[in-house]
């Protein structure tokens, strides 16, 4: 993929050196970005970043003067694409304060701290765009995700309230709601939690899609490209379902 739709655009992405983020990364990169990876994983994003000619920063989004200091290193930032997240099961019963507060502070938080301090940059620019990952738990209940639908659904109405902030400043601010897709964390999580079933459970979790399977990391990074591109202009506080169905029949 060479479309260079994002040629010559500065663009910032958490949590880019594993997963959807680095699926995001790469086609980033190909369609003609000039990238910065926030992680926390220095050893990837390094990698990464050498083998793409980007940049990698170690960035902890759930701490603001880490997130300050890094958007600081930045001459400009053209694109924004809040991807940093971690994962949570329980119910309202068995999530501990602990349990919430380590969810809120990066899924949340995080994406606050991003949007906080590289807006300033973006609007001294004459403007940019910002992509939040959000989820289809954003806007339905899925059994055992208390504190992952919580940070979600505050995705979600994160990225409406500045898309109708920012609408005169030329920001446009969408977010993308994927269902499960099939990353390395899918994989350890059943290695960790169903050892020895773990084709059996992918299964079963494949088929909680309508699609009958798991969404892969580059579907999700080729809508991305899209909507962070001048095709997408016309497009924001839109958030769209990437799901195989699972909205769909809800």
């Amino acid at each position: 993929m060479n479309t260079e739709r994002l040629k010559n655009k500065a663009a910032v992405v958490t949590g880019g050196a594993s997963g959807i983020g680095e699926a995001i990364t790469r086609r980033f990169t190909a369609e003609g970005a000039e990238i910065t990876l926030l992680d926390t994983n220095s050893e990837a994003a390094v990698r990464i970043a050498a083998e793409l000619g980007g940049r990698a920063i170690w960035c902890d989004v759930s701490q603001a003067e880490s997130v300050s200091e890094a958007i600081a290193a930045l001459d400009r930032v053209d694109l924004l694409v809040n991807c940093a997240g971690i994962a949570h099961i329980g119910n309202v019963e068995t999530t501990t304060p602990e349990d919430l507060d380590r969810v809120y502070a990066v899924n949340v938080k995080g994406v606050y701290h991003t949007m906080h301090f590289a807006l300033p940059k973006m609007l001294s620019h004459g403007g940019g765009v910002i992509l939040n990952i959000a989820s289809v738990a954003s806007k339905i209940g899925i059994p055992d995700r208390f504190a992952y639908s919580m940070s979600k659904g505050a995705v979600l109405t994160m990225t409406l309230s500045v898309a109708r902030d920012y609408i005169a400043k030329n920001i446009r601010c969408n977010c993308l709601c994927p269902a499960r897709v099939h990353t390395p964390f899918i994989d350890g999580y059943l290695a960790k939690h169903y050892p020895g079933r773990e084709a059996e459970m992918f299964q079963t979790l494949s088929a909680f899609q309508p699609i009958g399977r798991m969404g892969e990391p580059c579907e999700i990074a080729a809508l991305a490209a899209f909507l962070c591109s001048e095709e997408a202009a016309f497009i924001t506080g839109s958030a769209l379902d990437i799901d195989g169905g699972v909205t769909l029949l809800r």
